[in-house]
């Protein structure tokens, strides 16, 4: 019988992690139910005058990490997908100004408007509102890049022209917080912070559909984004359509991104930070690995923000606070350890 490979190993293990992370979003949380109770829940009982549990575990604690871990998946793909296309290390799904857009679309639709828009003598608001005019916004800057992309064909001016449309955003919303109530400003700020209980039990079914469609898309262009990491002219000699694959990735990236940022609001450093821990931890850059890998990390880390924010001693505390705090150190080490490992052959050098 031979023995799994290092990959194979490592996949089980980021499952098992995983799947522990599930059960302790389920049991643990900021209102303390018993264990027993919880199980009962689960397994359709009722729980005689305690209706309100039932409610936490069904219409809480399983719709909020069923999204974390969605995002989690998604937010980590778009980052290595983005890697790869620009061959930048530093590229996440920021980037490229697509969650501006939504950040853009929620700040009109909460600080401009209020949160209520009128359209012919009928008025909506609430967060349905917000979801789509977040998706508004991060559609009209995906469709954007895409015919930039087709206009430029270069990665590093459609980079550059990302990193422009973010600061453009910005701008416009620090305008607009300008001039809003505090009633608006407090609401955007919130948004802004990330919460991943945001998306109902009914809504919940159209999320998992869009953002899996999403990460499929993601899995069928495996052999071109490896065919892409040897440079354009080779994948092009390979038979890989190099604008059409980026075509592919932009819309890929940008429905994860959209979709994520929607519900969920701007949730930074997962999709920056978890590619450099997949190739970490596989010692590979071939993304059959790679994407797996990315996949179940993503996940994994999402859930455990989720479980930290959700603990009762913090009292709900917002996404980002975390996020920055795991995915940041991996970062700086990603960037440092090449320069760390010549300063050391230099030294090593001198002293023989």
């Amino acid at each position: 019988m031979s023995r799994p490979t290092h990959q194979q190993a490592t996949l089980f293990t980021l499952s098992a992690i995983l799947f522990c992370l599930i059960l302790a979003n389920i049991f643990c949380g900021s209102i303390n139910i018993p264990f027993q109770a919880i199980i009962d829940i689960l397994l359709g009982k009722e729980v005689s005058g305690h209706t309100a549990w039932t409610y936490i575990i069904l219409h809480s604690r399983i719709p909020q990490l069923i999204t974390s871990a969605f995002v989690g998946m998604s937010l980590a793909i778009c980052g290595l997908l983005l890697q790869t296309t620009f061959r930048n290390p530093l590229a996440g799904p920021s980037i490229l100004g697509i969650d501006s857009g939504a950040s853009l679309g929620v700040a009109i639709c909460m600080l401009l408007f209020g949160g209520n828009i009128s359209l012919g003598g009928a008025s909506f608001g609430g967060t349905m509102v917000c979801i789509i005019a977040a998706m508004f916004g991060s559609i009209a800057i995906m469709l954007l890049l895409t015919a930039l992309n087709a206009l430029l064909r270069n990665t590093i001016m459609l980079l550059i022209t990302g990193v422009i449309i973010s600061y453009i955003t910005s701008s416009i919303i620090s305008l607009l917080q300008f001039w809003a109530n505090h009633d608006g400003l407090q609401s955007y700020v919130m948004w802004g912070m990330g919460n991943f209980s945001c998306v109902s039990t009914e809504q919940l079914p159209i999320f998992i559909s869009i953002l899996g469609f999403g990460l499929l898309m993601a899995f069928l262009l495996i052999k071109p984004l490896d065919a892409l990491l040897l440079g354009d002219k080779y994948a092009e000699n390979l038979g890989v359509n190099t604008t059409r694959t980026r075509h592919l990735l932009l819309l890929c990236t940008g429905i994860l991104t959209a979709v994520c940022t929607a519900f969920c609001g701007p949730i930074s450093f997962i999709g920056l930070a978890t590619p450099h821990l997949a190739r970490f931890i596989s010692k590979s850059g071939s993304h059959r690995a790679l994407l797996p890998m990315s996949l179940l990390l993503g996940a994994s880390i999402s859930l455990l923000c989720n479980l930290l924010c959700n603990m009762p001693q913090y009292n709900v505390l917002p996404i980002n606070v975390l996020t920055p705090l795991i995915g940041a150190p991996v970062v700086i080490y990603h960037t440092l350890s090449p320069v760390l490992r010549n300063k050391r052959w230099c030294f090593n050098n001198k002293r023989k």
